[in-house]
């Protein structure tokens, strides 16, 4: 009998990449989102991709009746959690929202998983537990630093959370994915990242700059202690990520954890400075961006990378892209959106 995946955001960038690779893997998959920072395109999208429509429900993870209800009308054997808000700049100026929507949302989730008779879980974790590490690139064992901002908080709570539910409950399994900057698009250029009003990523700011939604891209900080002064990160193909998710959701199904909690890097390991990925996206597509420095952004890190060996090794699991696909599938989903009139 097929697995029942649930994922909770699945509408959302990483949500909607993820179902499509779970389909493919040959689990049966069940969408849940409140639609706070998307619209239906990813689910429309993921529908094309698929040739068929998956179970939808609109609903909020906050809503602890809404999450119980869920588990009680279908048999869920592992759920991936997405449904969080994630813009560091945001969490800053607005910590209480952060707080109250991430970790009730997740609380909420873990108490019907143990209500309804246990279930694997898999969080959505970040590179920014490790907030500003002393060194890069970061394993599994670098120490969590006080994060630099709310949104980091709540990772990091949110780890901890399943960490101590997992001790407690044997019926819980759990395994957080601490990934770095997902960016890119499916190579159908039918799903991608559309973010809500001003975008909080680089990427998505990039194309729209190139496209002319934008007239300018703002560098954040041209000043830090790096080789061209930009801040340096590990980006990763949203494909590549997805896939690291159906690794992991197979690792708890046909039991093969090594313990009943486990923390995976999720990154290349090759860290690309903000220049350098602007100048990329322009070689690559043949393009000149209008773009500028600005000020420094508050709860930035300077400079951070992955050794995703231990994903590599336990989980089989290895980013394959390249940066140049990467950002050709970027702007390919951009033109789309322009096409369609998104």
């Amino acid at each position: 009998m097929k697995k029942t995946v649930l994922v909770s955001g699945g509408a959302g960038f990483i949500g909607s990449h993820v179902t499509v690779e779970l389909i493919s893997a040959g689990y049966d998959v069940v969408i849940a989102d409140n639609m706070s920072n998307c619209d239906m395109t990813g689910y429309e999208g993921v529908s094309k991709i698929i040739g068929r429509e998956l179970p939808f429900i609109r609903m909020d993870f906050c809503d602890s009746q809404a999450v119980d209800k869920l588990f009680s009308d279908y048999r869920i054997d592992a759920v991936i959690h997405f449904a969080a808000f994630k813009a560091v700049g945001e969490s800053v100026a607005e910590p209480l929202k952060y707080y109250k929507n991430n970790l009730m949302s997740f609380l909420n989730l873990l108490d019907a998983a143990h209500s309804h008779g246990g279930c694997n879980v898999l969080f959505s974790s970040s590179a920014t537990v490790y907030g500003e590490p002393d060194q890069s690139p970061v394993t599994e064992q670098t120490p969590r630093q006080p994060s630099t901002s709310p949104y980091g908080n709540t990772k990091q709570m949110c780890e901890d959370f399943l960490r101590d539910c997992v001790k407690a409950y044997p019926d819980i399994k759990g395994i957080a994915l601490r990934y770095f900057n997902p960016i890119g698009a499916h190579p159908s250029a039918l799903i991608g990242e559309l973010p809500r009003g001003v975008p909080n990523n680089l990427v998505p700011f990039i194309t729209q700059t190139a496209i002319g939604k934008r007239e300018c891209l703002s560098i954040f900080g041209n000043d830090y202690p790096t080789p061209d002064g930009t801040c340096l990160r590990d980006y990763i193909d949203i494909v590549d990520l997805a896939k690291a998710h159906v690794c992991a959701v197979s690792r708890m199904i046909d039991g093969k954890m090594k313990e009943n909690y486990e923390i995976f890097n999720i990154g290349t390991g090759r860290p690309l400075s903000v220049y350098e990925l602007v100048t990329a996206f322009e070689k690559v597509n043949g393009l000149k961006l209008n773009y500028k420095y600005a000020d420094r952004r508050p709860g930035d890190v300077v400079a951070i990378w992955a050794d995703p060996t231990l994903a590599n090794e336990e989980l089989g699991w290895k980013a394959e892209r390249s940066i140049e696909e990467t950002l050709a599938s970027a702007w390919a989903w951009e033109k789309h959106l322009a096409e369609t009139g998104k």
